[in-house]
């Protein structure tokens, strides 16, 4: 899979210094919304998050957002979820071009979030593991 090096509009919004912003990159990439306004919406809904003995915090569109807490606001902008793994399952879909529909799509690897349009990788890194990395499913428009 090809791989563009694409930041979602951070630094050109003044951040600095690393983060673990991958959805907030994700989602402004697919969206082409300002990287500030993906980040302030998404902090937005994190206040409304209730802390527990699993979630020892709050999401932050700096250091990692929940997963309820970005599919709501993905779905409030017209975006579904489509699965392509469930429990015992095993591995189906990987991060190739020829695996993935085509179109703008938002997709979920473990531990990480990106963005693949018309089969091109776009993130900060190549995350794709040589085409071996398995995609729990993907946001795509309605």
């Amino acid at each position: 899979m090809k791989w563009n090096f694409n930041d979602g509009g951070r630094a050109e919004a003044g951040f600095r210094g690393p983060a673990r912003d991958c959805v907030t990159r994700a989602i402004a990439i697919a969206t082409a919304k300002p990287y500030r306004e993906v980040y302030d919406a998404l902090n937005a809904l994190a206040i409304t998050e209730r802390i527990t003995k699993r979630k020892r915090k709050k999401s932050s569109s700096r250091e990692g957002v929940f997963r309820e807490t970005y599919s709501r606001y993905l779905q409030s902008l017209g975006w579904r979820w489509v699965p392509t793994m469930s429990i015992g399952s095993g591995c189906r879909v990987h991060l190739r071009a020829s695996e993935l529909p085509r179109g703008t799509l938002i997709v979920r690897v473990s531990r990480h979030l990106t963005t693949v349009i018309d089969g091109e990788l776009h993130d900060t890194h190549n995350c794709s593991r040589g085409g071996m990395r398995c995609v729990y499913g993907y946001f795509t428009r309605s």
